[in-house]
Parts: structure tokens; C-alpha cells; sequence
């Protein structure tokens, strides 16, 4: 059978948190599921809050015959009201429901901003370390990714960024708290990141969209403040999904919310939802836009994260290895003992330790670790960690 080329060579780069799923999937089948270590995946797992079964059960219980049918590409009514609102105390700005595309998850938000926004061979800037689909979400509607580097804490250079910018840039993807290094950008990274952008767009005397991935906003530790970059730049989109906070990735349910600050707002809009539809999506699923209305306060104990956070930082600290300690999502992102991150995470896989490697994420000399894991995986996992440090000469 014959595929693209494109999609030949994508498959041959392939997403390396995938590829490192499916290699533990083998080991287990190979050693046993209690005798490997798979910290590969951020698939969380925890159940639920309580509060969504019995949100569900209601609906269960109490049927609207009209529920299952079609409905406005946008979403329902009541939920994108209920999101603003739920915006409207979070981030003190003054979202409406016309602000809000109901989405299948934060990669449907991104898919659908990306192609209202693009022409051909338009450019999106991607910050390193990365969520490696950002480079082919962007070639799914002919743009082009624009990787600018971080430094060693994983804050991104800004005279790169400023040199980066050009006649073709329509928009930079952020990631805050970050997939994978689990870095919060402070409010002074994003003042001065603002100021560029402001300068660049009265140079060209038109908007550059900041598309802000938002999956882990509520996973945030220690107190440390999130600042939201709708506070500093006003063609700010927000891209968003319940899957972690609420521990539902499976359920695909997310939202592109629209800064009230944007220009030509209804457009914008216009183009969002009409993107929803002709990319297959048609609209975000029902039943699950009706569970989550009421509990968008709610979300997993955020406690569990630390918990395991703190244990591997303290562990892996003990064992020889650097990192940067995350401030927010569930990853921890540590730089590999030797040069080549691929070669070392076969040795820790060697040890049935699955990690994923830091150049799946445009950061080469790293690796990534999920702790959104049980607590014997992450446990079970050190004896592996030990093993793989201990045996580089």
C-alpha cells in the first residue's frame, strides 16, 4: 500500500512519546507489567474527580432526548457561557460565550486556530523544549515552525525570538506551566517577550497571535504564580482541554477561548468555528460538554502531583542527576548523564525504565519522565535510574 511521502518521512520522525509507550507495551508483555517502569506517557492516572461521575449519573439518570443530536459548531450555549465565566474569575478579563469554540481536546483548539489563521508557508514560532505535534499541527495547515532555543533553564531566548521575527510570522505557540520541563515563564519574561511582539506587530502594522497552550495552568506547585499572558498581549488566543486537571484526556474535550481585546472578533470567530467543522470535528462531544459545565472549578488533588514530584526530585537529585525542578504540569526533565539522550534512554530502557527522550522535544542532551504515574512505577522506577547513571564510565 502506498502513503505520501510526507507522511513516510513524519512516521519515520514520529512522536518519540508514542514510540516509548509502545516499546513499554513489549517490555510488559516480555517481563511482566509489575516489572517495568513506564514514565513515558503523561496519561494520568488518577480517576476523576467524584464530582464529574455524579455529574454524568445526573445526566444518565435524567435524559434529555434532545441531547445526542446536532448542535451550533460552536458548542452548546450553556457551556461556552459557563467557560466564560469560569474565564472571567481566573483571569479577570471579560470573556463572553461569544468568545468560546468548544473543542475535542487542546489539539482540536490548536488544529482549529491554526487553520483560521494560516496561509501557505506562513510562519508559527515554537519555543525549545517543545509538544513535539506543534511542528506538524503547523504543516497540517501549510505553515511553517520556526524553532527558537531556550537556555539551560528552559526559558527562551529572547534576542532569538526578536531576530526570529518576520513578514511571514503570523503567530508563537507558548507553553506555560511547559510540556516538557514543567517552567512557569515569570511575568518579567513575559513583559519583555510582549514588548517584541508589540514592536514587530507596529512594524508590520498587523496582529501576531500568541496561541497559549493551557493544559496544565492548575497544575502549579510550591505557590508559585502563573502569570497569564492575556495580561500582556491583546491578540492572545487561549487554547485549553480538561484532560489533566480533570484526569480525562481520553474524553476529548477542550475550548479556543478568544481574547475580548482582539480585533475583529467576530471574524476571528467566524473562522474558528467554520475551521471546527471542515476539519471533521463538526462539533466538541456532547455528552461531555453538558458533564463538565458545572465543575469547571473542580480538578484531581493537585497534592498527588507534588508528592511525586518532590520523591523523584529528591531521589534522583541523590543519584547524581541535573535537572531544573518543575514549577507546574507533571513532567520532569533532567539532562542526560551522557551527550546523546537517545542512546541513554535505551540504556534506561535496559533497566525497564521508559523515559522519552529530550530530542523528541527540540532539546537534545535530555530526557523527559512523567510522574502523573502510580506510585510503584515511580518507586520501582529508581533501582533503573541507579543502575543507568551508575554504568556510564
Amino acid at each position: 500500500m502506498t502513503i505520501s511521502k510526507k507522511m513516510t518521512t513524519f512516521l519515520e520522525q514520529g512522536s518519540w512519546i508514542r514510540r516509548m509507550f509502545e516499546d513499554g507495551i513489549e517490555l510488559k508483555k516480555k517481563y511482566g507489567p509489575d516489572n517495568v517502569f513506564d514514565l513515558s506517557l503523561g496519561n494520568p492516572v488518577f480517576p476523576p474527580p467524584e464530582i464529574l461521575y455524579d455529574e454524568m449519573k445526573s445526566l444518565i439518570d435524567n435524559p434529555d432526548k434532545s441531547a445526542h443530536r446536532y448542535m451550533p459548531n460552536a458548542g452548546l450555549d450553556m457551556t461556552r457561557k459557563k467557560v466564560a465565566e469560569f474565564l472571567n474569575k481566573t483571569t479577570n478579563h471579560d470573556f463572553q460565550s461569544r468568545n468560546i469554540l468548544m473543542t475535542s481536546g487542546a489539539g482540536g483548539a490548536l488544529n482549529v486556530v491554526l487553520k483560521s489563521i494560516l496561509d501557505p508557508e506562513d510562519e508559527v514560532v515554537i519555543f525549545t523544549p517543545f509538544f513535539p505535534e506543534y511542528f506538524f499541527y503547523t504543516d497540517n495547515h501549510s505553515g511553517i515552525s520556526k524553532i527558537v532555543d531556550s537556555d539551560d533553564k528552559f526559558i527562551p531566548d529572547l534576542n532569538s525570538f526578536d531576530s526570529a521575527i518576520n513578514q511571514r510570522t503570523k503567530a508563537v505557540i507558548i507553553n506555560s506551566p511547559n510540556n516538557p520541563s514543567g517552567v512557569i515563564y515569570d511575568e518579567k519574561f513575559l513583559i519583555e517577550f510582549s514588548e517584541i511582539l508589540k514592536k514587530h506587530e507596529n512594524k508590520l502594522q498587523r496582529e501576531i497571535f500568541v496561541i497559549s497552550d493551557e493544559p496544565y495552568r492548575r497544575i502549579v506547585f510550591d505557590g508559585i504564580d502563573c502569570p497569564n499572558i492575556l495580561d500582556f498581549h491583546d491578540n492572545t488566543i487561549v487554547a485549553s482541554s480538561f484532560s489533566k486537571d480533570l484526569a480525562i484526556p481520553g474524553e476529548r474535550i477542550g475550548y479556543v477561548a478568544l481574547s475580548p481585546n482582539i480585533e475583529n472578533q467576530n471574524l476571528l470567530m467566524d473562522g474558528v468555528v467554520f475551521a471546527n467543522r471542515v476539519l471533521g470535528f463538526v462539533n466538541a462531544p456532547a455528552f461531555m460538554q453538558r458533564a463538565i459545565s458545572n465543575i469547571l472549578f473542580s480538578s484531581v488533588d493537585i497534592e498527588e502531583y507534588l508528592l511525586r514530584r518532590n520523591f523523584l526530585c529528591d531521589e534522583l537529585e541523590k543519584l547524581g542527576y541535573e535537572f531544573v525542578k518543575p514549577e507546574g504540569a507533571f513532567y520532569l526533565f533532567p539532562k542526560s548523564p551522557i551527550e546523546d539522550d537517545v542512546k541513554f534512554t535505551e540504556i534506561l530502557k535496559k533497566n525497564k525504565v521508559l523515559v522519552v527522550p529530550g530530542t523528541g522535544f527540540g532539546k537534545k542532551g535530555y530526557f523527559r519522565i512523567s510522574f502523573c504515574v502510580d506510585w510503584d512505577s515511580i518507586k520501582g522506577s529508581i533501582y533503573g535510574f541507579k543502575k543507568a547513571i551508575d554504568s556510564i564510565d
